[in-house]
């Protein structure tokens, strides 16, 4: 059985789907058949850090969810993306992303859609593609679509940043969690300053919301510089921001299935 890992976050802005990409693309280059769905359908971004275009993409999660494809048919392996990193690519990694296009959007925001469908393409994606670990990169906020990526997770990534707003949205987030008795909730702060300590806030982070954190990582220029144009832990393999990374995605594995295949 493949594991189902949510990574979600309340507000917008907290480097979300970077890290969906760079904790996907770690646990690639381990060994594991990956794949992220973008269904933060609204705002779609994570195609862009894999420089997916439409000539690579000419499906995508939209036309799944009206009918007009199968769902892996919209899958784009992206591994050649990851083998020029230092790190050789012993697994697989496969993106399902949103469209771009403002009249897709604008249909999703008009009409909505089915919700079980999407459920339904899940379970089929790790089928067709003998998948380990699937990444759910959520739209943030609450929503339908949140509530059915966490109840149907193994192991939710919730991301957070230390400010003040991000504090009470997660907490609502978390009390979500565990009413919908998610298994495993590993939290990650994200953008701290190097003003700040970050054992300290580790701590204090843990106590106030009594979950684990998986990682504490740092505001960091050259993530400014990258621009959200690669992947961060293929062009940096060795920066403090890729080694807790690195720390988080062994965690994921770890809580994944033990019969998990290797690719």
């Amino acid at each position: 059985m493949a594991t189902i890992v949510s990574v979600h976050s309340f507000r917008g802005g907290t480097g979300k789907s970077n890290s969906t990409a760079n904790l996907a693309s770690l646990c690639a280059q381990q060994g594991y058949r990956v794949a992220i769905v973008d269904t933060d359908i609204q705002s779609p971004g994570v195609h862009v850090l894999f420089g997916i275009d439409e000539a690579q993409a000419p499906r995508c999660l939209n036309d799944f969810l009206w009918g007009t494809c199968r769902i892996d048919e919209a899958a784009v392996d992206v591994t050649p993306v990851l083998e020029g990193g230092v790190e050789p690519v012993a697994g697989r990694l496969f993106v399902v992303p949103s469209s771009i296009k403002s009249d897709e959007i604008g249909r999703v925001l008009r009409d909505g859609y089915d919700v079980g469908r999407l459920n339904d393409g899940f379970r089929a994606l790790i089928k067709s593609l003998a998948l380990d670990l699937l990444f759910i990169d959520t739209h943030p906020g609450v929503n339908e679509e949140t509530l059915l990526s966490l109840a149907i997770s193994d192991l939710l990534v919730l991301i957070m940043r230390p400010d003040a707003q991000d504090y009470q949205g997660t907490a609502v987030t978390l009390e979500l969690a565990r009413r919908l008795e998610v298994p495993e909730i590993l939290l990650t702060v994200n953008k701290v300053p190097p003003s700040l300590d970050a054992v300290k806030l580790r701590v204090d982070v843990a106590r106030t919301f009594g979950v684990e954190v998986a990682g504490v990582l740092p505001l960091n220029l050259e993530m400014v510089e990258v621009a959200s144009g690669g992947v961060f832990v293929t062009r940096y393999p060795e920066h403090p921001f890729t080694r807790e990374l690195r720390v988080i995605a062994g965690r994921i594995t770890v809580a994944a299935a033990p019969a998990a295949r290797r690719a």
